[in-house]
């Protein structure tokens, strides 16, 4: 029986295995025998179990096809792409067995130990456990059909995946169940059923639907860095948690203070992976990036004390002007950004999520770029606390990013934050992104399968030396246009001479 995301079956713990590292195939192996059931322990009334002590794990292990034997292992928050495209991993063969396999054909979204499986459209389908799923319909092109959503299932230990000839078959490691009863970090209810298979601290649905007061109460317990501090306002919310104005109440100072809440039970190696990826961030120091003062954590969320920009973003001094920025405001801004990018990869960080709301500004007559949130969002989803972000309700629009970073989720290079930057800058003069995205396309597929639209397909006005540097700088296949922050900023400023 196929379960659609949001209603996914209750999985069985998985017998283990040799351990094989994250996403490496093993060859020439047979098969690994799955749906091996562990009995449930009895726990005395009133107790429920919750999973910990074995890290949990993901593994595809094709068991037909020219490839049986292989299997590939996932210990940590990844995607999978699976069809014959070079680009797929696992990758299937173009023969006459896989002619029925698109080049792009559906999406695994992996968080030990959540899978999820999305069909892209595919001409022929995907069959789970011999249900077809996700099939365009008859006389559909690829384009066509990637403006559909395709039904979304969460997957068990023990399911079946076939592609054309080739079926993998899905294993689920789950942490070994122990008699701790799980509570809401900040209420204390049990919330056994929120949990799943994830072990650690988390926020009951209650707790999360009344943030300020969590917020409040957890402040003070937060680390060193917040005592004093109170809550002023809210200055936004967005997918990656909110923002506050906090001041300090003896020294006046004031910091947008950032609230994250994990998405599933935040274990203490999750927790310690992500503490000490932002501790590297912290360490920038630079005119453009604004700085991050404090970090800490209580009652299952984690708190950020950053420098405030009273001159909001770039999206609201859009706004303030109408709409979109006339090209002699908007490109001297992108050129601060590529300066505090510059010398954020040059200390071996990568920013990953640079976008509008991230491009802060000071209340200056002439405004100062302060980019925010420096390895937020990396840190967060790679340490497994964002959940499936890739499918689901919490899946966003990838607006600002390459196809690069869709095909190669834990590995982003800094040529995707230049591209990202360039969107943005394509965003500012034109609101819009260089992409199209109808409200029903398949935002992902859309990444894939398309490029960005010529900006003066956008806006005729824009001058053509600034149109032919942006649209060159948005090319993605098979390369980046430019691989670093600084060739971008020559460019830039050459074509507005």
């Amino acid at each position: 029986m196929l379960r659609q995301a949001g209603r996914g079956p209750e999985r069985l713990p998985r017998h283990p295995e040799d351990s094989v590292p994250l996403g490496d195939r093993v060859t020439d192996r047979p098969p690994a025998s799955h749906g091996r059931t562990v009995p449930t322990p009895s726990h005395p009334a009133g107790y429920s179990p919750i999973l910990c002590a074995v890290r949990p794990s993901v593994h595809l292990t094709i068991v037909a096809g020219p490839l049986s034997g292989r299997t590939y292992r996932y210990e940590e928050r990844t995607t999978c792409i699976l069809g014959r495209a070079d680009d797929c991993e696992p990758q299937l063969p173009s023969d006459t067995e896989h002619r029925t396999v698109s080049r792009h054909h559906c999406l695994i979204d992996i968080n030990p130990p959540d899978v999820r499986i999305r069909d892209f459209g595919s001409l022929n389908g995907t069959y789970l456990n011999r249900v077809k799923i996700g099939q365009r319909a008859k006389g559909q092109t690829p384009e066509e059909a990637a403006g559909e959503r395709f039904p979304e299932h969460d997957l068990s230990d023990g399911d079946e995946i076939r592609l054309g000839r080739t079926t993998f078959r899905v294993g689920i490691q789950r942490r070994v169940a122990t008699l701790v009863m799980p509570r809401c970090a900040h209420c204390g209810r049990d919330i056994a059923d929120e949990v799943g298979g994830h072990d650690g601290e988390h926020v009951c649905q209650s707790c999360r639907a009344q943030p300020a007061a969590l917020v409040r109460d957890a402040l003070p317990d937060a680390g060193p860095g917040f005592v004093g501090y109170e809550v002023v306002r809210e200055l936004g919310a967005g997918g990656m948690g909110r923002v506050y104005l906090a001041r300090n109440t003896t020294t006046g100072e004031e910091v947008a203070l950032k609230v994250m809440l994990p998405q599933v039970a935040a274990s203490e190696a999750d927790r310690g992976r992500f503490l000490r990826e932002i501790a590297i961030g912290q360490a920038l120091r630079h005119p453009n990036i604004a700085s991050l003062h404090h970090t800490g954590s209580a009652a299952g969320a984690f708190f950020f004390a950053i420098e405030y920009c009273r001159g909001g973003s770039v999206r609201d001094l859009m706004l303030a002007r109408g709409g979109t920025l006339r090209p002699d405001e908007a490109v001297p801004l992108a050129v601060q950004a590529l300066d505090a990018l510059d010398y954020a990869h040059s200390q071996g960080i990568v920013h990953r999520d640079v976008s509008p709301q991230n491009i802060l500004l000071t209340d200056d007559p002439k405004p100062q770029v302060k980019l925010a949130d420096f390895g937020l969002a990396k840190a967060f989803d790679l340490a497994g606390l964002s959940g499936l972000t890739r499918t689901g309700a919490a899946a966003g629009k990838p607006l600002f990013m390459p196809y690069q970073q869709v095909v190669n989720f834990r590995h982003a290079k800094p040529a995707v934050d230049v591209w990202a930057l360039a969107a943005c800058l394509y965003f500012l003069l034109t609101d819009e992104a260089p992409r199209d995205f109808p409200a029903d396309r398949d935002p992902w597929q859309a990444v894939l399968q398309t490029a960005a639209v010529p900006i003066r397909q956008r806006d005729p006005a824009i001058p053509r030396p600034l149109a032919d540097v942006l649209d060159t700088a948005l090319q993605d296949r098979p390369a980046i246009g430019f691989a670093t922050a600084a060739e971008l900023r020559e460019a830039l400023l050459r074509s507005t001479r």
